[in-house]
């Protein structure tokens, strides 16, 4: 219980300091997302934790990659931005053709932001985080067909 109560300190300063609305994280098996909520009263603590559903036999195959499909996983833990700036269009979206060493999203950690590359050629088709979204080391990025 403590330590689920710090990894939910460590969320709440990180979305303060990074100015986030919404972020969620997979930590082992555990799922956390939390959402700022907009209330007349002050929250002190500026979100509270969502509930997430936990998947039902049959129901995670849907979540499932394709066969052959190839995973880019992050290499770091950062917030996942899928454009270089707020008014830029994404660097790759799903249905996109992408080439080996393509740049397919940024992460920032430690106020840098590093460029994720892909290792693979093939077709995006699925873009697994949300923009803005605090991701783990090892976590799927994006899932590309050859």
């Amino acid at each position: 219980m403590e330590e689920e109560r710090q990894t939910l300190e460590e969320l709440l300063r990180v979305m303060r300091e990074h100015d986030l609305d919404r972020i969620k994280v997979k930590v082992g098996e555990a799922t956390y997302e939390l959402v700022r909520r907009q209330t007349a009263a002050p929250n002190p603590n500026g979100a509270v934790p969502v509930p997430l559903a936990t998947p039902q036999a049959g129901g995670s195959a849907a979540l499932a990659p394709p066969p052959n499909v190839k995973r880019v996983l992050a290499p770091l833990t950062g917030v996942f931005y899928r454009q270089p700036s707020p008014d830029a269009e994404p660097f790759v979206s799903e249905g996109d053709r992408v080439e080996v060493d393509q740049v397919l999203c940024v992460l920032e950690a430690m106020k840098l932001f590093n460029e994720i590359r892909s290792d693979y050629a093939g077709t995006v088709v699925r873009v697994l985080p949300g923009n803005g979204e605090l991701v783990s080391q090892g976590e799927e990025l994006f899932w590309i067909q050859p």
